[in-house]
């Protein structure tokens, strides 16, 4: 009897203790052991609010102030965004650390390894040197589809940059967003991960951003001033048109607008190329943003070869409207593009001057003509001269 009293005393005590263990802990009680571990806690990061995710644009591609990511798509697979972004699948996969031929999940984000341009319709380096290098005896015309041409640069994402962060070996989603203090699923929302939050190492993850509370509107001060009536404690102004007369108005004579219209290309020119087409330059070179320049012409006028070579590649946007290179001497190409009724194909040799396609009508009735050196653009224009 004696020790069954001993027995329930030291349970009562046991049970006394641990009250008083959990009277004495701060905050909701952490049930799947976040927190009160070694001192480190992410019961707040799991109380955390995040914004949403920018949205991507038409490509998918997310563009911040140092970097890109773009966004995959139902079915996407790391080759098939690289062809969509104009980037060399390999360089792609390896940057991200995967295959070419990894699926990727709807939504998944990968990284870009350098800037994509969306101010150009196609990649034409990528297209010619991958006619050239690939270019079949027969003289066969490949085609492709490609990502529709963008007005004008897509516009950095709105807000603060989040920080991208490379997964390490033995990092687990968790562990990242505890790193970071932010919530596992936001973590998982950003970065389109699947429903296991299973990461990979060298995987880039976007950091989401949490909310920030908005400053509170501060009222400048306005100095105490003795307010009077209208009309009250100040002289009415003479008019100057009351004193004297107003000086007579000189208009200097106009000046002359430029002469652009672009002249036929001759036989006889001693440029390095000829025009290709006779017309007006609508659109001058612009690195970066119009890789080329744009001649108007009428519509059904001859797109001639600006200098004698082979057809190197004929393909399309995703409009299905052709777009020709022409390979020349001295690793020099030439692009014809938005052009209509092609009369050549891929493999032939063309003369300087010679007509390749012609026109389109409408408002479309102009070529956007590129000069690559080694399949970088320059500008056209002193090539012509």
């Amino acid at each position: 009897m004696r020790a069954v009293s001993k027995s329930a005393m030291l349970r009562c005590a046991t049970g006394v203790a641990a009250l008083a263990i959990l009277a004495g802990c701060e905050g909701p009680l952490d049930y799947d052991l976040r927190g009160q571990v070694g001192g480190f806690s992410t019961a707040d990061a799991a109380r955390g609010v995040t914004t949403n995710r920018p949205a991507p644009d038409a490509r998918g591609v997310i563009t911040y102030p140092n970097y890109q990511v773009a966004v995959a798509q139902r079915g996407d697979t790391v080759a098939s965004v690289a062809a969509r972004l104009g980037l060399p699948e390999g360089e792609l996969a390896v940057f991200n650390g995967l295959k070419p031929t990894d699926q990727l999940r709807d939504g998944e984000v990968i990284a870009l390894p350098r800037t994509v341009s969306s101010a150009s319709s196609v990649d034409i380096a990528t297209i010619a040197g991958t006619a050239i290098d690939e270019a079949p005896a027969d003289g066969s015309v490949r085609t492709s589809t490609l990502a529709p041409a963008q007005a004008a640069p897509a516009p950095a994402a709105s807000g603060p940059e989040p920080i991208r962060h490379q997964v390490k070996r033995g990092e687990t989603a968790y562990t990242i967003a505890r790193l970071y203090d932010v919530p596992v699923d936001a973590l998982a929302d950003w970065n389109g991960l699947g429903p296991d939050f299973t990461v990979r190492e060298d995987q880039f993850l976007l950091i989401p951003i949490k909310n920030q509370p908005a400053p509170a509107p501060q009222q400048a001060a306005v100095p105490a001033t003795n307010v009077t009536q209208p009309g009250q404690g100040s002289p009415t102004p003479t008019p100057p048109s009351a004193t004297q007369p107003l000086p007579e108005e000189v208009i200097a004579p106009a000046t002359p607008a430029p002469d652009v219209t672009a002249e036929p290309p001759t036989s006889q020119s001693s440029s390095a190329l000829g025009l290709p087409v006779s017309g007006t330059i609508i659109r001058t070179y612009d690195k970066g943003k119009n890789e080329g320049i744009d001649i108007a012409g009428q519509p059904g006028t001859a797109v001639k070869a600006a200098e004698a070579g082979t057809v190197a590649a004929i393909t399309a946007d995703a409009d299905q409207v052709p777009i020709i290179v022409v390979k020349h001497n001295s690793d020099l190409l030439t692009v014809y593009a938005n052009v209509d009724r092609i009369t050549v194909k891929k493999g032939d040799r063309v003369r300087r001057g010679e007509q390749i396609a012609s026109l389109r009508g409408g408002d479309n009735s102009y070529v956007h003509f590129e000069v690559r050196k080694g399949f970088e653009s320059v500008d056209p224009e002193p090539y012509l001269k």
